[in-house]
């Protein structure tokens, strides 16, 4: 016969478990936790405990890109904000997305009508 019969190699390893294969996996898993769940996890936290903060007369911006000011606490889940001069809304808590100012001494309108007094002032001299 011209053609010699094909025999299965022997394996030469022994076929176990290596850990240095696992090695890449465990990295890959650090790297993944530092760099985006850990950060995510703080981000969440901060934001739970400026929705938790949030009081009467506070500027918000809902999730909706609404812009207000918290009226009044309902519950822990519904606040009352005021959208524009007498309109008022409930929205959840959870709809928050971020705090623009807090309380009533940091209003925005207070701000301008200081801008337009330094303003007048500078007019005078």
């Amino acid at each position: 016969m011209l053609i010699s019969p094909a025999y299965a190699q022997a394996s030469g390893g022994g076929g176990g478990f290596d850990m240095v294969s696992l090695l890449p996996l465990v990295l890959i898993f650090v790297v993944f936790y530092f760099l985006l769940i850990r950060p995510q996890q703080k981000k969440a936290k901060v934001h739970r405990q400026m929705i938790g903060a949030v009081s009467r007369g506070d500027s918000i911006v809902t999730g909706g890109g609404i812009i207000g000011k918290v009226t009044k606490v309902l519950d822990d889940n519904r606040i009352q904000v005021e959208i524009s001069d007498g309109v008022k809304v409930q929205i959840a808590r959870a709809t928050i997305a971020d705090v623009i100012s807090r309380g009533y001494g940091s209003n925005d309108e207070g701000g301008k009508k200081n801008k337009n007094k330094s303003n007048s002032d500078s007019d005078d001299s």
